[in-house]
């Protein structure tokens, strides 16, 4: 079989490699999934940079935490699958449910855990889910990370997204679209960002009520803010450009939520003393459990959500897959195709 290889030592998409790798066979409690597509998250450009948590990786890896296929071998006495079912890893595989854990890890495509970008891979069947009846294998591979990180930032929280309220997307990447999507099937109104006209158009094609051009507008806080009625949003998700978390803290409105999942606010102003003054909250989104992809898939299925696709490319032309994702023209999810 076919897979990619990210070699130790990393320090750019050139260590990436496509060997020839032997059929893995399922232990017990374990699956075989024929994988057949997935997809790209802005955590995937880190790694092989040796950027991501824990730095420069010490093994080799396979990449990729978002992939689906197909049932194809099963691990003596697993329950939860049946031959030909169509499956997609979870983020993390142990998180089942409820709030998050030091138990939670491993997350697929980082050491220590295996990751999707190969013909074949071996999960435990606790680390897959069924995906959404209503998607290809190509739409529901954009979901893993990136969907069940919006949902969570939507609609777990204390405060899930209500009919009327107003959500703030930042960007027109995989989270924001799909955050975007969400929120408009949860019957709430969006405001979105983007440094191009042309993509705010394609954003507000897609439901999206009002857009703001951040270079034209760079106090897009406030404009957001005074979008939303004047009191500030309800809904923040904050994807974490650089020194962009200062600008969500102005467009938060009194007892609304930031969704906090980025990782690169670190830069800029993030003194979250003007958050008191309105009683707003800050939330930390690191992707989801198991039972939030399975509400999520639920979701999709009744509204009828299309991810959105930006570019499909062959497993053989994976590294271009990942140049392109780091481009400026991504609008949506890249995914690869096996």
């Amino acid at each position: 079989m076919k897979s990619w290889i990210l070699k130790a030592g990393a320090t750019s998409i050139d260590a990436l490699h496509l060997i020839d790798a032997p059929m893995p066979e399922p232990k017990a409690g374990e699956v075989l999934v024929r994988v057949r597509a997935c997809s790209l998250n802005f955590r995937d450009q880190l790694i092989p940079q040796g950027l991501y948590m824990g730095g420069t990786i010490g093994t080799d890896i396979v990449p990729l935490s978002d992939g689906t296929g197909e049932v194809v071998g099963l691990g003596a006495g697993v329950t939860r699958f049946k031959m030909g079912d169509r499956v997609a890893g979870t983020f993390f595989q142990n998180w089942v449910d409820g709030a998050p854990s030091p138990a939670d890890g491993p997350a697929l495509g980082a050491p220590p855990a295996p990751g999707m970008l190969s013909d074949y891979v071996c999960l435990p069947e606790t680390g897959l889910v069924p995906i959404a009846q209503s998607l290809s294998f190509e739409e529901a591979a954009t979901l893993p990370c990136a969907g069940v990180t919006a949902w969570n930032a939507l609609m777990e929280g204390p405060h899930p997204v209500q009919p009327g309220e107003s959500v703030l997307v930042l960007g027109t990447g995989g989270v924001s679209l799909l955050a975007l999507q969400i929120a408009k099937a949860a019957g709430a109104r969006v405001i979105a960002t983007s440094s191009s006209d042309d993509k705010l158009a394609r954003a507000q094609a897609l439901g999206a009520d009002m857009g703001i051009n951040y270079r034209t507008m760079p106090q897009w806080g406030a404009e957001a803010a005074r979008l939303a009625g004047g009191s500030g949003v309800d809904h923040v998700i904050e994807v974490g450009g650089a020194g962009t978390l200062a600008q969500s803290i102005q467009a938060v409105g009194y007892a609304g939520e930031i969704a906090l999942i980025g990782v690169l606010t670190r830069e800029g102003d993030t003194n979250p003393r003007a958050m008191m003054f309105k009683g707003a909250s800050m939330r930390g989104i690191f992707v989801g459990s198991r039972g939030m992809a399975e509400r999520l898939n639920a979701f999709v299925d009744a509204h009828a959500i299309k991810p959105v696709i930006d570019r499909c490319f062959p497993m053989e032309e994976a590294d271009q897959a990942y140049r392109y994702q780091a481009s400026s023209a991504l609008f949506g999810k890249v995914v690869i195709t096996l």
